[in-house]
């Protein structure tokens, strides 16, 4: 899971909200647009065009609007920018498995939910170099839940991550790096490039690099 740094508002969906009057009141099914696709376009911007649960990279064309807590549980949310976000959409090949916002769908478990709002929920998990996910703590299933709902570690994403992981980890690099160059790996994959836009899967490649620092200091 991707930490998302929320931004305070998005203009255009206050703007729309506030037209509501005695005869119409705003619902997210009347959001139209070009304000739905201007908020969409606003959450990947803030994401760095990446999804918010696996990291992947993302667009307009395969991606959507994600309600952290479904609407069929949180109608009261469903206009409230704080829960909302984009999610990467799953391939068209209809037996690819669902993944990220479509496989977990209108199930969530207030008491067990892992946010992409919180500072620590990349420390949360962890990463091997096949692109395996798994809860950073034995004891946390809250995170190994996540895990399950979101359907992190189906073979389509762990094939990616791998893919990712490969391109900079390989093994003669790993055998000989030092501390200092995972330091400057860490804090470089989780930067946004000069156009906004986030690694896909950085955050996956910074989380390895500080799972090998922590290696190393133990």
């Amino acid at each position: 899971m991707k930490h998302v740094m929320k931004a305070a508002a998005a203009p255009i969906l206050d703007a729309w909200k506030a037209s509501a009057n005695l005869e119409w009141q705003p619902t997210y099914s009347d959001l139209q647009n070009p304000e739905k696709h201007t908020l969409h376009t606003a959450l990947l911007a803030e994401q760095g065009w990446v999804c918010c649960y696996c990291g992947r990279s993302a667009v307009q064309q395969d991606s959507h609007i994600e309600h952290f807590r479904p609407q069929s549980q949180r109608p009261d949310l469903a206009l409230s920018y704080e829960n909302l976000h984009a999610s990467c959409s799953p391939e068209t090949d209809p037996d690819m498995p669902l993944h990220c916002g479509h496989a977990k769908g209108s199930e969530f478990n207030e008491m067990r939910h892992i946010s992409p709002l919180d500072p620590a929920c990349e420390a949360r998990f962890m990463y091997s170099f096949d692109g395996q996910i798994v809860a950073a703590g034995v004891a946390d299933t809250d995170a190994t839940y996540m895990v399950h709902l979101l359907k992190l570690d189906i073979e389509f994403l762990r094939d990616r991550r791998e893919k990712a992981m490969r391109l900079v980890f390989d093994p003669t690099f790993l055998a000989t790096v030092t501390d200092d160059e995972l330091r400057v790996l860490r804090d470089s994959f989780r930067r946004y490039d000069e156009n906004g836009c986030a690694l896909g899967f950085g955050h996956v490649l910074s989380r390895f690099a500080e799972q090998r620092l922590l290696d190393s200091a133990s």
